[in-house]
């Protein structure tokens, strides 16, 4: 909690000669072990300041700093100085934040008047939803999340790829064997298979790629007749995407696409051209990048067609003339590393003084065998499977475990979408993750199910004692075992935690904290009666488990994870 580390910081200050250049508050960190105290302080960077082993400072320190306010012990251990807090005022500043304040316990004011733009999500159209975009939905939804209850303005943007030759093949393989396929059923999938047929037939007859690039081309010099299946196309898929969104309870701002900047994107090339930075190479007109070790940055193809490249500048510039935003994200592979830095050097040498407010958060890919998807083979999984899959898994287990709970397809949809939710974002976002059926859908041990599960528990629970709860007549003496004092403090790391994710543009700082906070309840539950036939101790102890409930269901929110109240 900040109130208690900033009187740690006050009474270190008192002791420390004026004018070091140094964050105490920042400084304060958490011990590993309960016994080593509630914070610690480390004194090796004042070595630097002091001239002295940073052993010696701490042995120093500690003899002229005394215990008071709410610190109750201060020691010593190695370089460390640590303190403890009075368990009763540690329960009470923790506990009634959480309790006064349930709604929006954790949310902070600390982006007001600042505007985070997250670019995430972003199929292709005409291509269906699978399982390789939940990465980026899920990340990207979760960091909306995290920065609106940091206060900030987000806009989220799906930034669809809809622009390209590949829409050349799309269309040019409609027209040679559309007459086969009905778009009134399953159209993703049908014009999948479109696609599919084309690779397979381009690869023994070469000049389809030919014919799919000069409908490309028609397309980009405004074609009627290309312009009204590319419209059908896009119409079709991004109606289909919006089930799968609404289903995820995923939100975006705007939905807009590459063919939105097609334009835009003859402008950018005409300007980087005035300001004597494009230049030729093999018919080509690039950006020539290795004076800073990166390879060209293609502007314009032979054919004299714009890449996407050039598009994510237009769209760039496009973004900070609407939102000046403070930063702007780019939630996408990391296969796409090269390609963001050349981007934002090429701003950058456009004379953007914002370029480096642009950020790519990037995010390992989900294997199959080792490999991964290929839309081109028709070797995808649909999302909308995984989805269905995992649903059905949930309504069996509840058919088993409990037959009579209510709404059990309203509660099996909860679980199923966030076991598949959380299964991801449990990862460093940065690893690649195995794609295995029977991991994701688990619903042992840190997955979604089991948080939903605790928090389901614990609503149970407060159903029996709500008789004895009264949030105005807790004693937050009676609080003072340490399994007790491990769930408080746990709860009390919540609003650090979502600024760490934030800082660190990481989700699974939040997923990993919720399996912490879950693992130290039941490990009270299991140690303690919570409804005792002492009313003040059966009071206090409800007060706990309201507040682990709240914090749970808070921060299953930012992660996009439903919390039911039966299971």
């Amino acid at each position: 909690m900040q109130d208690f580390k900033r009187e740690i910081a006050l009474l270190l200050a008192e002791q420390l000669p004026e004018g070091l250049e140094l964050d105490l508050e920042e400084m304060i960190e958490v011990p590993p072990k309960p016994e080593m105290g509630d914070y610690a302080f480390p004194c090796f960077k004042l070595a630097k300041y002091l001239r002295k082993n940073p052993v010696k400072i701490a042995e120093e320190l500690k003899e002229k700093l005394e215990p008071r306010g709410v610190i109750a012990d201060i020691q010593q251990i190695e370089a460390y100085i640590n303190f403890f807090i009075k368990k009763s005022e540690f329960s009470r500043q923790v506990l009634d934040q959480v309790l006064r304040h349930p709604d929006d316990y954790g949310s902070q004011q600390i982006g007001a008047n600042k505007t985070i733009v997250i670019d995430f999500s972003s199929p292709n159209i005409a291509k269906p939803f699978n399982i390789g975009h939940l990465r980026s939905t899920v990340i990207g939804g979760a960091l909306k999340n995290i920065f609106e209850y940091l206060g900030y303005e987000v806009q989220g943007i799906n930034f669809l790829g809809d622009w390209g030759t590949q829409f050349g093949k799309v269309i040019y393989a409609y027209k040679l064997w559309g007459n086969k396929v009905d778009l009134s059923q399953e159209p993703i999938k049908q014009l999948l298979k479109l696609y599919v047929k084309f690779h397979e037939e381009a690869e023994k007859n070469p000049e389809l790629d030919e014919e799919a690039r000069a409908w490309f081309r028609r397309l980009e010099e405004g074609n009627p007749e290309a312009r009204k299946l590319w419209e059908k196309f896009r119409k079709i898929t991004i109606d289909e995407l919006k089930k799968i969104y609404d289903r995820m309870g995923i939100e975006f701002d705007e939905y807009s696409g590459e063919s939105f900047y097609s334009k835009k994107a003859d402008e950018v090339a005409a300007r980087l051209e005035e300001m004597g930075l494009l230049q030729e190479s093999e018919g080509a007109m690039i950006v020539d990048l290795s004076e800073y070790d990166m390879p060209p940055f293609i502007v314009k193809k032979k054919d004299g067609t714009t890449l996407y490249a050039v598009r994510d500048l237009a769209a760039a510039i496009d973004r900070y003339e609407r939102f000046g935003f403070t930063q702007s994200l780019y939630v996408v592979g990391q296969e796409q590393t090269l390609h963001f830095k050349q981007v934002f050097k090429v701003l950058e040498l456009m004379g953007y003084e914002w370029a480096n407010r642009c950020v790519h958060v990037p995010f390992g890919l989900y294997l199959f065998s080792g490999e991964k998807m290929s839309t081109r083979k028709g070797k995808v999984i649909f999302l909308e499977e995984v989805l269905d899959e995992a649903v059905s898994r949930v309504r069996e287990v509840i058919e088993e475990k409990n037959p009579g709970l209510e709404e059990k397809d309203k509660v099996a949809e909860m679980v199923g979408v966030g076991a598949v939710f959380f299964a991801d974002l449990k990862n460093t976002r940065i690893k690649n993750v195995p794609f295995d059926y029977d991991k994701i859908l688990s619903f042992e041990g840190e997955t979604g199910p089991y948080l939903q599960y605790t928090h389901a528990r614990i609503t149970s629970l407060l159903k029996k004692g709500e008789e004895q709860l009264d949030l105005d007549k807790i004693d937050f003496d009676q609080l003072k075992e340490p399994e007790e004092m491990a769930v408080i403090k746990t709860v009390g790391e919540f609003p650090a935690k979502i600024q760490e994710a934030a800082q660190k543009l990481e989700p699974s700082i939040i997923a990993k904290y919720l399996i912490s906070l879950a693992a130290a309840f039941n490990t009270f539950y299991n140690a303690h009666r919570i409804i005792t036939d002492d009313l003040t101790l059966t009071r206090a102890r409800l007060a706990l488990a309201l507040a682990v409930k709240i914090t749970l269901r808070n921060g299953l929110k930012l992660l996009g994870i439903k919390a039911p109240d039966q299971m």
